[in-house]
């Protein structure tokens, strides 16, 4: 690997963005969340998730960069309801390597100019994913535009309004959609070893004064890169489920960067006024309908769905009952250090060996990690900020909490007038994980799959919106240009399989969509 001498510019960015984002950590983590489990010994697996994240991150995101970019994996990801979103890409990526370094740094194992390339790149890269990703709303993070995530573009978002079948509370559909998404929802907490990373929401996007739409993905559902789900998630035949979902009367107000939101008044079932159902994958030409031809038939797949998501539950709980607490661990670590793993699946540069074992430095740290000492050492890191590298001069007032504190510790300046400083922290080293080996099956939209036979489709496919001709083709540019016949083919290959809007092209308004839409 090739090194560029580190330059001041790229300091003051890095050091700048990783202010902006240490000080949106610090509210997501005590305003948000509790990091708790009767059954999975959460900080525990937290913890070694971070070192791994700190070791690992920046060998495999150059990687995935030798065959794709960042910015063309987000241009991607706007096609897709798959594990590049919120939190894994917004927060994840981010949280967990610098969580890993701040406590090496307090550890006495690393210091602040320690791995300086890494850490530069790692910042970069995430950069360029988050600008590509939210390019339709002009923001970096969600925190940047009120807490929201209006990331989709308008093609999309009119064949989801357009084919969205319409519910109340206490009918057929309503009953059926409401039972899948709690559902799927507690299958997927039980995946994801009782933490909430395999389901997101973006948005909202206002239909009308009264109605807003909020898009939610369900992700990592079937046999996938999980060793944990091989033949527990056999039936299974989507590995991601997105429901987009008009709600009346409820105004989204908070959409954050770890996908969860706040609304006036408080959300509810009862809210829900219309539902559809998509999966996707890095082979789709974008969202591909699910039981969408009649009413009927949606609610028949809302509920078969459930009873399957339901049948896996049961399966994966008589797994779980028979782990031992390292196995536990590992299945968390691997599972929050694998938030971002699809970025590989997108680039078709996913092996197991490099998102699925634990390295053998981080390892050196299990014995650390009985219950006390993770919990106590993960609420130093993320609530109290109390750590000594996390401390900074008296006269200091922290956003959100007008202490001295910092939560990320910042790369120092004097690198460039000749203090010492190390570039990276080294390739990826050999990994173990007490689990079993995953099964060389992966569920894709195109059937189940061998890893490599998932690469090489991969390798060989680029959909439609995100070729040469049309990547570039933006909201602004269609503005100005809706008449033209590259528009009209965008917004044609995005109504394919539309029901309501197959051949209407561009130039519709959202008034001309809702006229189409189905009014009960």
């Amino acid at each position: 690997m090739s090194h560029r001498p580190i330059t001041y510019a790229q300091l003051l960015e890095t050091n700048n963005l990783l202010q902006v984002f240490t000080d949106e950590s610090y509210w997501l983590c005590v305003t948000r969340t509790v990091q708790e489990s009767k059954l999975f010994p959460v900080p525990a697996y937290m913890m070694l998730s971070y070192l791994n994240a700190f070791y690992r991150y920046p060998s495999l995101l150059r990687k995935v960069e030798s065959r794709m970019k960042a910015e063309e994996i987000g241009d991607r990801a706007r096609n897709m309801g798959i594990k590049i979103n919120n939190p894994p890409m917004s927060w994840g990526l981010l949280g967990f390597y610098f969580l890993g370094r701040e406590w090496l740094i307090n550890m006495g194992l690393l210091r602040p100019q320690d791995a300086v390339e890494d850490i530069v790149y790692v910042m970069d890269f995430w950069k360029r994913f988050q600008l590509s990703w939210h390019r339709n709303d002009g923001h970096i993070t969600n925190k940047e535009f009120g807490h929201r995530a209006q990331v989709l573009p308008e093609r999309r978002l009119q064949v989801f309004h357009a084919d969205m079948y319409r519910c109340e509370a206490g009918d057929e559909l309503h009953t059926a959609a409401a039972n899948f998404m709690a559902t799927v929802s507690q299958y997927g907490f039980l995946i994801s070893c009782e933490s909430r990373i395999s389901l997101c929401n973006t948005g909202p996007y206002k239909i009308d004064d009264k109605r807003e739409m909020i898009v939610r993905d369900f992700m990592d559902l079937a046999e996938n890169d999980l060793p944990w789900l091989d033949g527990v998630a056999a039936d299974m035949p989507y590995n991601n489920l997105t429901v987009p979902m008009m709600v009346k009367d409820c105004h989204f107000y908070l959409m954050d960067d770890w996908g969860s939101f706040e609304s006036k008044p408080d959300f509810r079932a009862e809210h829900i006024a219309g539902v559809g159902l998509y999966t996707s994958d890095p082979l789709t030409e974008g969202f591909v309908p699910v039981g969408m031809g009649s009413k009927a038939e949606l609610i028949r797949t809302y509920n078969d769905l459930a009873g399957k998501a339901k049948e896996a539950t049961n399966r994966l709980w008589k797994r779980i009952a028979g782990w031992t607490r390292d196995q536990m661990i590992d299945a968390g670590a691997l599972m929050y250090f694998g938030i971002f793993k699809d970025i590989a699946h997108v680039a078709g540069t996913y092996e197991y060996e490099d998102w699925m074992l634990i390295d053998e430095r981080a390892q050196r740290f299990r014995p650390l990690l009985n219950d006390e000492f993770s919990r106590d050492v993960l609420a130093e890191l993320v609530g109290y900020v109390s750590q000594p590298s996390q401390t900074v001069h008296d006269y200091t007032m922290m956003q959100h909490n007008n202490g001295p504190r910092r939560m990320f510790t910042p790369i120092p300046f004097s690198i460039l007038m000749g203090d010492d400083y190390t570039l990276t922290s080294g390739p990826v080293y050999p990994g173990s994980t007490c689990l079993p080996k995953k099964e060389d099956r992966y569920r894709t939209s195109r059937g189940q799959m061998t890893l490599a036979e998932y690469n090489n489709a991969v390798r060989s496919f680029t959909p439609v919106a995100c070729r040469n001709e049309n990547r570039f083709l933006d909201e602004t540019w269609l503005k100005y240009n809706a008449k033209s016949e590259a528009a009209r083919a965008l917004y044609e290959n995005e109504q394919a399989l539309s029901r309501k809007l197959k051949g209407k092209g561009a130039g519709l308004s959202r008034a001309d969509v809702e006229a189409l839409a189905d009014k009960s």
